[in-house]
Order: C-alpha cells, then sequence, then structure tokens
C-alpha cells in the first residue's frame, strides 16, 4: 500500500475513536476556560515534535484563534533556550520543566503537556511538581499512556504506535480545545 494511504488508513481509524474523547474534552475546556478566565495562566511543554505542539498550543492563546479577542496567558517552557540550557547544565534535563513549573506555576494555572510515549522523565516531573503544587493538568499522551497515564488531572490517549499518528490527533484535539475555551473567553 502506498505510503500516502496507509497513513490515511491509520489516521482515519484512530479518528473513530473521537466520541472517546468526549467527556475529557469537556473537563479540558471547563480547566482552560475556568483558569484563564480568572485570570490564571497555561504552563506548556514537550519534548521534540511535542514541543511544537506545545507553543502551537500556547500561540493560540497569547495571539487569537478563530475570533478577535484579548490575548490570555500562555507559557511554553520549551521555548526559552536560555533556561532550558541553564537548568540542564546547573541541574539536569529531566528539571528543565518542573524547575519552571516551581518557578512560574501557582494554584489555579494549569500545565499543559504533550508526550508521544507518556514516559519522558522531565515530563513526569512536571507533572508531579504540579501535583505537588495543587496545579491541575492535562495530558496529551500516546501509545498506551506510559508512565503519565493517570497523573493528570484530565488526559488523551491516542493508542497508535506511531509517532507521527499520535500527533497529528494531538493537533486535532488542541483545535478543538481552543476553539471550545475561545467560545468563553471574554473578547476584551
Amino acid at each position: 500500500m502506498h505510503p500516502l494511504l496507509r497513513a490515511a488508513a491509520d489516521l482515519d481509524s484512530l479518528l473513530d475513536l473521537m466520541p472517546q474523547f468526549t467527556g475529557a474534552m469537556d473537563d479540558a475546556a471547563t480547566l482552560v476556560g475556568d483558569a484563564l478566565v480568572a485570570g490564571h495562566k497555561l504552563l506548556v511543554c514537550g519534548n521534540g515534535g511535542s514541543a511544537s505542539d506545545g507553543a502551537h498550543f500556547a500561540g493560540e492563546f497569547v495571539g487569537r484563534f478563530l475570533g478577535e479577542r484579548r490575548g490570555y496567558p500562555a507559557i511554553c517552557l520549551a521555548s526559552e533556550g536560555g533556561v532550558l540550557t541553564c537548568i540542564g547544565n546547573d541541574y539536569e534535563f529531566n528539571e528543565i520543566y518542573a524547575r519552571q513549573v516551581r518557578a512560574f506555576g501557582k494554584p489555579g494555572d494549569v500545565l499543559v503537556v504533550f508526550t508521544s510515549s507518556g514516559n519522558s522523565q522531565n515530563i513526569l516531573d512536571a507533572l508531579d511538581q504540579a501535583n505537588t503544587m495543587e496545579i491541575r493538568s492535562i495530558a496529551f499522551l500516546g501509545k498506551d499512556g506510559g508512565r503519565a497515564r493517570g497523573r493528570a488531572t484530565t488526559e488523551f490517549i491516542v493508542p497508535s504506535p506511531v509517532t507521527a499518528r499520535i500527533q497529528e490527533v494531538h493537533k486535532l484535539l488542541l483545535h478543538v480545545l481552543c476553539t471550545m475555551v475561545e467560545e468563553v473567553l471574554p473578547k476584551d
């Protein structure tokens, strides 16, 4: 089978699973919407392509998604190279996100993590730090959820062994989440 057709078939089978995400999507939209309306912020992280998904997600709130509105605070913890290399050098790579959650996070904020494996130690440590600080969290996971499964307040687990398919579904889910949250955000 041609790679394009195989990818389309794989993605089509994953899209059939969307109804199972409606409850988690409602919960995630409530978490994010309530936090932003109350003046709190989003802290977002991931590694590699998932870091890019995190930056995209944060940008949709600081900028805009579908409609014109004011910006809302969302910080992609993967975006500041100086901070990442400082923490990685002075401590260790596993600390790059947990330390930023400690520095920037407050109760009422929401941590949003993207990981296709669910096993990245720096993501696990960030989730654990958020839990310690009573910061609620949303996890976009893949495969079987890995060791991150059950650590977040709300989670989406895309059950595919293929990282590209996981990230494609994560992108759809993050766009739906942005759509739902933008409907409740004040425009000015």
